[in-house]
């Protein structure tokens, strides 16, 4: 009888050792994943869902758990290291999809939009209303069109390559970070470039203007066309450039380690 108390406590610390240990690289990875670990999700919601998905994974990810180890320190180092684990994850893709209000950025830049007085902690005091506006577009977006299903399934997939309670700074974790920052702002130039074109073209004009009447107040003339002709642009374009975005987000999403 002592012997089966012992081996039924044996089985109960060994499940609740691989649930903690999954639950630590999920949660982290929900504190920064888009669309599912927003700020605006209350965190009761936020709880259930990191929750289900360990109770999903953990018979899959089981197999690859490591021995439960005999010292608190050991146990307490792996934790850290799951939560380092999902946080660089989560971190990369939301690196991803803030091109979109990097992009807004630039748009309103170019467009004469820009305004100091709309901050946002994630890119900083001088964000104009269109970021603001796309920064909301990018968990609707995930949400909408099931690239959420994507993160979820490149999440799965990172153990793979990383199994619990391994360090994920592999020797070319460095240039997959460097990848990531690159591709999120050349999306962003990508995606604002139409606005980038008109805005040269358009200081350009107004410049040959300025040398034709130099007793013109140009600035007074030259910012009201640009805001308006920036909104009608704005306005032309937003469907293809949120289609665009979301279809670089998919090929992104399958790109993150263990996408695909």
């Amino acid at each position: 009888m002592t012997g089966f108390a012992g081996l039924t406590g044996d089985l109960i610390l060994d499940n609740a050792f691989g649930l903690v240990l999954v639950l630590a690289r999920v949660g982290a990875t929900f504190a920064l994943l888009p669309g599912l670990g927003e700020a605006t999700i209350p965190a009761v919601v936020k709880a259930g869902m990191v929750l289900t998905l360990t109770i999903l994974l953990l018979p899959i990810i089981e197999p690859t758990l490591p021995p439960r180890p005999e010292s608190e320190v050991a146990l307490g180092l792996m934790v850290l290291i799951e939560l380092a684990n999902g946080l660089w994850f989560g971190w990369l893709a939301r690196i991803l999809t803030t091109s979109l209000p990097l992009a807004g950025q630039f748009i309103a830049d170019f467009a004469g939009l820009a305004n100091v007085l709309q901050p946002n902690p994630e890119l900083g005091p001088q964000t104009t209303a269109v970021s603001q506006l796309y920064d909301i577009a990018v968990p609707t977006m995930i949400l909408s069109t099931g690239l959420y299903t994507l993160l979820i399934s490149a999440m799965t997939g990172f153990y793979r390559l990383v199994p619990p309670g391994s360090v994920a700074w592999i020797s070319d974790s460095a240039a997959t970070t460097v990848t990531v920052v690159a591709e999120s702002f050349n999306l962003a130039m990508r995606l604002s470039a139409p606005f980038i074109l008109a805005a040269v073209a358009w200081h350009v004009a107004i410049g040959l203007i300025a040398r034709l009447v130099p007793r013109l107040q140009v600035f007074f003339v030259a910012l009201p066309g640009q805001i308006g002709l920036g909104l009608l642009l704005l306005a032309a374009i937003a469907s293809p450039l949120l289609a665009a975005w979301a279809e670089a987000m998919h090929a992104g999403f399958n790109a993150l380690p263990g996408g695909g």
